[in-house]
C-alpha cells in the first residue's frame, strides 16, 4: 500500500493519538498498550500551537505521527510515533524527514529530542539526521506538600494584556541569557489559550527572577492531579541555586492552588545542581530518557544552568 506524508488534519487527532499510545504501549510491553499516557494528552496541544509542522503518515488513514516544537532559536520533535503493524518499514525516518526541513528553514541553533537510553536502534536512527546522544533527561515526580504555607504567586491568567506583554519580555530576556535565541513565549501563550494550566512568575529588585509553564490535569501533559512543569527558569548569576528553590516553591505552590496532588518536572543531569537540589527535596525518577542534540553540542544543558524541561 503505498504512504504518503502529510500534514497532520484536526480531524485526524484522535486517530494519531490512538497511534502514538499503541506504539509506545506495545514498545515498552504494557499488557494493554492503548492505556499507555493514561489520561495525559501530548498529540493535541502541541497540534494547535503551529498544525503546518505537524505530519502525518498516511496509507489506509493514519499509520504514524510526528511534530516540530520551536522555542526560538532552539527546537525539539515529538512525539514520533508509528502504529506497531507498520514498524521496520522506514515511516519514522520519512517523518523525521520533514521535521529537519522545518529546523533548517527555522535556521535552529540547538535542536533535540528525547528517546530511550537502552535502545541501539532509535540511536542509529536519529544520528542518520546528525542527532547525538548526550546526557540522561530525567522525569522527576513528588507528593505536593499541601500544608506548607502557600507563596504569593503571579499568574500569567491573571494579567491584563499591557502586562501579559510585558512579562513575555521579560522572559525571554531571562531565557535569551541562558541560550541565545531560547524563547518560550509559544508555550506561555499555548497555555493561556488552551487553559492546559497556568504560567507563574516571581521577580527581585533586579526584575524578574524566575518562571514556570505548567500544565495541570486530565487532557493536558500532566495527566490527572498532577501538575507538570513543560518548562521553568531562573536567571543567571549570584544566588541561582537559591532562586532556583524558590521557583520549585512556586510549582508546588500552583500545584496546590490548582488541587493537584503531584508535582512533575524533568530535568536533563548535566545540570547536576539542579537535579541534586530536586533529589534533596523529594523528588523521584519515574521516567528515564537520553537527550539527542543537533550539533553535539551542549547548548543549554550545563552545570550552571538551571532550568526544568525535556524534550519529549
Amino acid at each position: 500500500m503505498e504512504i504518503s506524508i502529510r500534514e497532520l488534519q484536526e480531524s485526524e487527532l484522535p486517530a494519531a493519538d490512538r497511534v502514538f499510545r499503541l506504539a509506545f504501549g506495545t514498545f515498552i510491553g504494557l499488557p494493554d498498550p492503548i492505556q499507555f499516557g493514561g489520561d495525559a494528552s501530548f498529540i493535541e496541544s502541541r497540534w494547535y500551537v503551529d498544525p503546518s509542522v505537524a505530519f502525518a503518515a498516511i496509507a489506509d488513514g493514519v499509520i504514524g505521527s510526528n511534530l516540530a516544537i520551536r522555542w526560538g532559536s532552539c527546537a525539539f520533535f515529538g512525539p514520533l510515533s508509528v502504529h506497531p503493524d507498520w514498524w521496520n518499514r522506514k515511516i519514522a525516518q520519512r517523518l523525521i524527514e520533514p521535521v529537519v526541513e522545518c529546523f533548517n528553514a527555522w535556521n535552529i541553533q540547538q535542536a533535540g529530542l528525547f528517546t530511550f537510553p537502552s535502545s541501539p536502534k532509535h540511536h542509529a536512527l536519529y544520528q542518520k539526521f546528525g542527532f547525538w546522544q548526550q546526557f540522561l533527561t530525567v522525569i522527576m515526580a513528588k507528593p505536593v506538600q499541601q500544608s506548607q504555607p502557600v507563596p504569593q504567586v503571579l499568574r500569567y491568567s491573571q494579567m491584563d494584556r499591557e502586562q501579559q506583554s510585558s512579562i513575555l519580555k521579560e522572559s525571554f530576556a531571562l531565557t535569551d541569557n541562558i541560550y541565545p535565541g531560547l524563547d518560550l513565549s509559544s508555550e506561555i501563550i499555548a497555555v493561556y489559550t488552551q487553559k492546559l494550566g497556568d504560567s507563574v512568575f516571581f521577580g527581585d529588585e533586579k526584575g524578574l527572577a524566575g518562571f514556570a509553564v505548567c500544565h495541570c490535569g486530565a487532557g493536558t501533559e500532566a495527566g490527572s492531579d498532577t501538575c507538570y512543569v513543560k518548562f521553568g527558569a531562573v536567571r543567571l548569576g549570584q544566588n541561582v541555586g537559591e532562586r532556583f528553590e524558590q521557583l520549585l516553591d512556586l510549582c508546588e505552590a500552583l500545584s496546590v492552588q490548582q488541587g493537584m496532588l503531584r508535582l512533575m518536572a524533568g530535568v536533563n543531569t548535566s545540570r547536576h545542581e539542579a537535579y541534586r537540589r530536586m533529589l534533596e527535596r523529594g523528588f523521584r525518577t519515574e521516567i528515564t530518557g537520553v537527550a539527542m542534540h543537533r550539533p553535539n553540542q551542549p547548548g543549554y544543558n550545563r552545570p550552571d544552568i538551571f532550568v526544568l524541561d525535556d524534550w519529549r
